[in-house]
This record gives structure tokens, C-alpha cells and sequence, in this order.
């Protein structure tokens, strides 16, 4: 089942909903918002990086890939929930912009963001 609010609009991706269960790059709330990775080279460089990530994290399932954008989803660990994750490569300003967030649900005890917390540091290394 895709979500079809999630993709990329004029370089932006989709809004948070106002409940505390997303993270964006792009969020104007600072209680949802982080800061974009830096590219690693070139775009393939980076889009790389970011594919080898996903495929050891476990329980993630790319859904959608293009040049700039990733759609995968994470299955969390007990409650089997649902998480949809993008990455847009913004080749323009070499940074990757991403949104984390549920599908259902109200609050997410912060995994959203602990999620691309994880992934920064991974992809950091």
C-alpha cells in the first residue's frame, strides 16, 4: 500500500502531520526538524551509501527508487508497525534531504527520529 502524499514536489517532500510521529528535513516545527547529510561525492556515491544502509539495517523494504529519491519502509521490531522513509539527493545543494514517519499511530515514543539518528551515524562512518 503507497502512501500518495510521499514523493518529491518542487525539491520538497512531504509535510509532517501535526502529530510527534515524523522527522524531516525540511520541517519548519523544530521539534520535528534535522539537519540534511552531506553528500559523500556524487550523487551515485551518496545514493549508494545510503542502499548499502538500508539493506543491512533489517526490516527495511525499498519500495520506490529513482536518480535522487528513496522510499523504503521499516517494519518495527514488536508491534510490526509500519514506518515510511524517502531520501531525496538534492543535487543542487549536495545534501540528502529525508522524512521519517508513521502510518498509523499517534505518537512513536521518538523512533523516527533514534531511526535516522542510527542512519547518520552509519552513514557517517
Amino acid at each position: 500500500m503507497s502512501n500518495s502524499k510521499l514523493g518529491v514536489q518542487d525539491g520538497k517532500l512531504a509535510a509532517c502531520p501535526s502529530s510527534p510521529n515524523c522527522v524531516s528535513t525540511q520541517a519548519e516545527d523544530a521539534s520535528k526538524k534535522m539537519e540534511p547529510l552531506p553528500f559523500k561525492q556524487t550523487r551515485e556515491e551518496t545514493k549508494a551509501k545510503l542502499k548499502t544502509i538500508l539493506e543491512e539495517y533489517g526490516r527495511v523494504s525499498i519500495e520506490e527508487e529513482r536518480e535522487d529519491y528513496i522510499h523504503a519502509t521499516f517494519k518495527t521490531k514488536i508491534l510490526r508497525f509500519t514506518d515510511d522513509v524517502e531520501f531525496y539527493l538534492d543535487e543542487s545543494a549536495k545534501v540528502v534531504h529525508f522524512r521519517s514517519a508513521s502510518r498509523i499511530g499517534y505518537s512513536d515514543l521518538g523512533k523516527n527520529r533514534s531511526r535516522m539518528e542510527e542512519i547518520r551515524e552509519l552513514y557517517n562512518q
